[in-house]
């Protein structure tokens, strides 16, 4: 017989799915045994031309949409898994000392970035 009762349990997750018709919302907990199970979900309808496409038209309804469902939803936690669609990402794999302070990594990648951004490094996020 084995018991978890000093196993630490991952902390709950809540999922975010933005789509052209709505948003949603589910929050997930461990159940145990590499299992988790949906505590709680809640889905609210975006207005029509909010999502074009993949992309965000009104910014406004889509946080309004957002703040309604993660109201419903009644979660706490601070945890958030989200998709990007590949399209949306650049990703590149650099080599930099490990000796390096914070400060000279935040250069390093930022000289990087770019190389190989085709926008300005303030609309994106590294």
């Amino acid at each position: 017989m084995q018991f978890d009762l000093f196993t630490p349990k991952a902390p709950p997750l809540f999922g975010l799915d933005i789509s052209s018709s709505s948003v949603k919302m589910l929050e997930i907990v461990d159940a145990g045994k590499g299992s988790y199970r949906v505590e709680r979900y809640a889905i609210e309808p975006l207005a029509r031309d909010a999502v074009v496409d993949g992309n965000i038209n009104n910014l406004e309804a889509v946080t309004d949409a957002v703040r309604r469902a993660h109201k419903r939803l009644g979660t706490r936690t601070k945890h958030v898994a989200m998709a990007v669609p590949t399209g949306a990402v650049i990703s590149k794999k650099i080599v930099v000392p490990a000796s390096l302070r914070e400060e000279e990594l935040e250069i390093q990648v930022e000289s990087e970035a770019n190389q190989y951004i085709p926008f300005a490094l303030e609309e994106v996020n590294l």
